[in-house]
């Protein structure tokens, strides 16, 4: 613990091993949510489906999916180019907005009825869009609440659509406070990133659907063959409701690295301590800050940080420039921009490349970044 927590605060590359790890079975008694919780979700975005493929038509039929693709010797997730909003946001965040359109009574398409609800959310960008995109297009009134260090495309993108936006000073944490304050108001429902059962079970939804996608190439996952999945990590939503899912698909086959800034180990910190979101980096000297935006968290979410500590195998932090190296390296090779906080994962699975089984880095977004935005990183 000594030697991990003087690295973090040295703000050097760490792998550490989670000595809580443990069977599925037995980490299912820290967790209230189960395989039939996942059916649910998946089952509101199959009735979704059809308004979804008529207002959006880059889906699949309205179904909202991803490639996978082989890079080498390791397989890519290509959350990166998901329908609607780019990033693996669109996940969670559709879902939850969809559930709450759906608990609410309307009808999908009835506009003018939701125009009396407003949602509101704290994001450091790729959430705020895919819950602006979803909320505006079925009529809601939106919020999105974030630091003024995000990206200015981001929040151009969101006032585009309809969107208010409204910055603030200090991080995401800080953010997170004023649009939970927000929330008060009569008719305001704030969707939370930090303990949200909703967004958690949306990106839970995409595990069952990458083992369709591994089934049909040939990919076999069992203990002889299991499977090693590099998540990059922010406040723990996306990478820990994929986790849980993938843990009720393939249980102890399956192992999770969680990947994170050098200057934003939010989740390393909060499981190696067993804090969780009651410390932050700041209180060990971090500054927070890291070109990977999506990843700059200073405290990590409660609500999955306590799920994850019995599923989680690792996590590992990287500098930012490694996080660019691996982006401008996957882009030269197939000509497919990521962000560098969608490029953490390689850095994962360099740390844990020679174990036996199947590698897979799930590429969290990019497809929505701007061209003049992406000359410049892959510059960087």
């Amino acid at each position: 613990m000594a030697s991990t927590l003087s690295d973090l605060r040295a703000a050097q590359p760490t792998v550490w091993i989670n000595p809580d790890l443990s069977s599925f079975q037995i980490a299912q008694a820290d967790n209230d949510l189960t395989k039939a919780d996942i059916d649910e979700a998946e089952a509101l975005l199959i009735r979704a489906a059809p308004w979804l493929a008529e207002n959006f038509p880059d889906t699949e039929e309205g179904i909202i999916e991803s490639p996978l693709m082989l890079y080498g010797n390791v397989w890519v997730k290509l959350d990166s180019h998901l329908p609607i909003s780019g990033s693996i946001k669109a996940r969670g965040g559709i879902y939850a907005v969809l559930k709450l359109a759906e608990d609410l009574g309307g009808t999908l398409g009835d506009t003018e009825w939701y125009s009396k609800y407003t949602i509101t959310v704290a994001s450091t960008g790729n959430l705020g869009l895919s819950i602006g995109i979803m909320s505006a297009a079925i009529g809601f009134n939106v919020e999105v609440h974030m630091s003024r260090d995000a990206r200015e495309w981001k929040k151009q993108l969101l006032r585009e659509k309809g969107c208010t936006v409204i910055e603030h000073d200090g991080d995401f944490s800080a953010a997170v406070e004023f649009a939970r304050e927000a929330s008060q108001h009569p008719d305001t429902y704030f969707i939370d990133d930090e303990n949200s059962r909703d967004l958690f079970l949306g990106y839970a939804v995409a595990a069952r659907r990458l083992k369709e996608q591994l089934s049909r190439n040939g990919v076999e996952v069992n203990a002889e063959h299991p499977l090693h999945v590099y998540l990059p990590c922010g406040v723990g939503g996306g990478p820990g409701g994929v986790l849980f899912g993938l843990k009720t698909e393939f249980g102890d086959n399956v192992h999770g690295y969680f990947v994170e800034p050098t200057h934003a180990p939010s989740m390393l910190l909060g499981m190696a301590t067993q804090m969780f979101n009651e410390i932050s980096v700041a209180d060990i000297g971090l500054d927070g800050r890291t070109i990977a935006d999506g990843l700059a968290v200073g405290r990590t979410s409660a609500f999955v940080g306590k799920r994850m500590r019995r599923l989680i195998t690792a996590c590992v932090t990287a500098h930012d420039k490694t996080f660019l190296q691996d982006m401008r390296r996957f882009h030269a090779a197939h000509g497919i921009f990521i962000e560098p906080s969608a490029a953490a994962g390689f850095a994962g699975h360099r740390a844990f490349a020679h174990l036996p089984g199947t590698h897979l880095v799930w590429a969290t977004g990019g497809s929505t970044v701007p061209e003049d935005e992406r000359a410049d990183l892959l510059a960087l």
